[in-house]
Formats: C-alpha cells, sequence, structure tokens
C-alpha cells in the first residue's frame, strides 16, 4: 500500500510537543477584540490543548 498524505489543513492548525500533546490557537482572536474584556483576550493568547477522541483523528490525519 501507498504511505498516505499527511492533512495539510491538519498540518497548518495545530502543533504537536514533543511529549506527544497537540496544541491548538483559539477563535476569536483576530479582529473586533474591542468586544472583548482584556482578560478573555489574555486567555485567548495562549494554546489550548486537544484531548480525547479527537487527539486521536487528529494524529491519523498528521500520519503519527
Amino acid at each position: 500500500m501507498p504511505k498516505l498524505k499527511s492533512h495539510s489543513g491538519t498540518k497548518k492548525r495545530v502543533r504537536i510537543t514533543k511529549t506527544g500533546k497537540i496544541l491548538r490557537g483559539n477563535a476569536g482572536t483576530r479582529h473586533f477584540k474591542r468586544n472583548q474584556t482584556k482578560r478573555s483576550e489574555r486567555a485567548k493568547a495562549t494554546d489550548s490543548q486537544i484531548k480525547g477522541g479527537m487527539k486521536k483523528s487528529i494524529k491519523r490525519a498528521l500520519g503519527v
């Protein structure tokens, strides 16, 4: 069987750490920021961790 290609869209949206965690950026950080509290802006600035079944499907899409 041929090798599977990794999903290009997933490559652009997530990253895998050395320990195997999958991190993603948060939505709502591009524009319309004046409607958000500063607290929520800071919270969205950090990456979120993906857990559970979604983690398994993302690893499969990336070929990891």
